[in-house]
């Protein structure tokens, strides 16, 4: 997966960070070039500032499947970034109606109170068969995401869940090493991918691909190659975690592959 944007870059960041639906659908011809199956979008307004328009989605969508058709899953965020509601996340949900999205459980499910309406909202997603990735920030969230799912809050039938190494609002570089206490809490049943902030996000794919997890790369936690210097596109960073991958044995994945897996649906 790669995840180009994010809520908080600017071009003042990196010249190459995709904003509009143009540049979106271009980089989206690179990354699935470079070997990426999933792609992590953010839509931004007037300003480049974050926004869960759906309208700006529909657009930056449509750009990106006149791009590159359905040969990658384009994945809508729900972030809330300080500014969107947990109701103005999910009506956004279920008025785009998108292939995937990604769900943080902090919050979309925050705490016991939330755990009702959250039910609901997560068996809407099921039923309508749209991929869902479930980002958590620690082994503890993981903890209590294996018990929402035995309490029925959580019902996908293949979870599919992000350990994040790294917060915006501590240290912005993961530590790779921290992947460890993810797996190890994991159940055996459920699917997981690793995103990790700053020049360490290519160790800790390599690392999940060696604990037979996924990697999520890009421009939205890591500007980043290796050695410090600043990445020349997300391409380059899909490029290195696909051969990390592929040299421990682990084929890149396409994304009708993807969908198999996870019993997802064009759209």
């Amino acid at each position: 997966m790669c995840a180009p944007n994010g809520a908080r870059k600017t071009r003042e960041d990196h010249p190459r960070l995709p904003i509009t639906p143009a540049e979106l659908a271009d980089c989206a011809q690179s990354i699935l070039e470079a070997g990426a199956s999933i792609m992590h979008v953010h839509v931004r307004d007037e300003h480049q500032g974050h926004s869960l328009d759906v309208d700006r989605y529909r657009a930056a969508i449509a750009a990106i499947r006149a791009s590159v058709d359905h040969r990658l899953i384009v994945q809508v965020t729900t972030e809330a970034c300080g500014i969107y509601t947990t109701d103005q996340q999910m009506e956004m949900v279920r008025e785009l109606r998108p292939e995937a999205v990604s769900l943080a459980l902090a919050e979309l499910c925050p705490d016991r109170q939330a755990e009702s309406m959250a039910a609901e909202f997560y068996g809407w997603l099921r039923d309508e068969r749209i991929m869902v990735q479930h980002i958590l920030y620690s082994a503890d969230e993981l903890r209590r995401f294996s018990d929402l799912r035995k309490k029925g809050v959580i019902t996908d039938n293949k979870p599919f869940v992000l350990f994040v190494l790294g917060r915006y609002a501590t240290d912005l570089t993961g530590r790779p090493e921290d992947l460890d206490s993810f797996v190890a809490a994991a159940p055996s049943d459920l699917s997981w991918a690793v995103c990790c902030f700053g020049r360490t996000e290519s160790d800790a794919a390599r690392r999940a691909a060696a604990a037979g997890g996924h990697a999520r790369v890009g421009f939205e936690n890591n500007l980043l190659l290796p050695d410090g210097d600043r990445a020349p596109d997300n391409a380059a960073l899909v490029r290195l975690a696909g051969g990390a991958a592929r040299r421990q044995g682990r084929p890149v994945a396409t994304a009708d592959e993807v969908r198999s897996m996870f019993g997802a649906q064009p759209k």
